[in-house]
């Protein structure tokens, strides 16, 4: 009795189709012949015979979790020394040619708003006094007369430089460059250690990349005269500098920790 009660423990290891299929058939043979277990069948063979979806849920359990790691080798120099100084190299560039963008946007800006002086200043020019004869006296140019020609001198020169043109071409550089090199910086990490390490770097970089995108998108307000969207452009873009200047020395540390941990090329 003892030992039919074991096989019938043993009955729901075994799948539907090897089930017997009357009671007659669960009797032992002999008291001393032991019940034997059955087999556990083939995880791999289970799988052969399963719906896809089941497959792909089970896959990532059959699959050894080293071949998923980042480091350790197998991307070659693309985690060596050479690849890990591209990013602080090109975005020490890119801080200077921001500084260069903001100049260019600051000229433009003066092309627009010298006008407005000027013409502030040729409202307080008094009319050309007249002698009773009908002859217009000529008197020496006034302090605002000549401020209004100085003005002028100045705006012409500063339209010749063309800067709006060149401000828009430094952002679209900033914006195609700055993002690509954010991500590339990250992807970097990731290789050479096999993680990223949330920290002041990595939050500003991802709040500088932010900044570009959001300055960028005020680009058609700004085109059509919207002062409130040139204002916030500045405003977004001085943000951006001063993220830029905070984050140099927490890089400057990763430079150093990448010539400690890693090796040429």
């Amino acid at each position: 009795m003892a030992t039919t009660l074991h096989c019938l423990s043993t009955l729901h290891l075994l799948p539907r189709t090897h089930r017997p299929k009357t009671l007659n058939s669960l009797k032992p043979t002999s008291k001393s012949q032991p019940c034997k277990t059955p087999e556990l069948p083939n995880p791999l063979q289970i799988l052969k015979s399963s719906p896809l979806p089941l497959a792909l849920t089970a896959l990532p359990f059959l699959i050894d979790p080293q071949d998923a790691a980042a480091a350790g080798g197998q991307f070659g120099i693309l985690e060596g020394r050479s690849f890990a100084l591209i990013h602080p190299i090109v975005m020490g560039g890119l801080f200077v040619y921001t500084l260069y963008a903001g100049y260019l946007g600051w000229q433009w800006r003066r092309v627009r708003t010298i006008q407005s002086e000027i013409n502030e200043l040729k409202k307080q020019v008094k009319p050309t006094p007249v002698s009773p004869d009908g002859s217009t006296v000529v008197d020496p140019p006034s302090a605002t007369e000549l401020e209004i020609r100085r003005l002028t001198e100045e705006r012409k020169e500063l339209v010749k430089g063309s800067y709006r043109d060149k401000h828009f071409d430094a952002g679209s550089v900033l914006l195609g460059f700055g993002v690509l090199e954010a991500v590339f910086g990250g992807l970097n990490t990731y290789l050479r250690t096999g993680k990223l390490f949330p920290g002041p770097h990595l939050y500003a970089g991802a709040g500088i990349t932010v900044l570009w995108a959001a300055a960028a998108a005020l680009v058609p307000a700004m085109q059509k005269g919207n002062e409130t969207a040139r204002n916030l452009h500045i405003a977004l873009n001085g943000l951006n500098v001063l993220l830029f200047i905070w984050q140099i020395p927490t890089g400057f540390d990763i430079v150093l920790k990448v010539f400690e941990f890693t090796k040429w090329p």
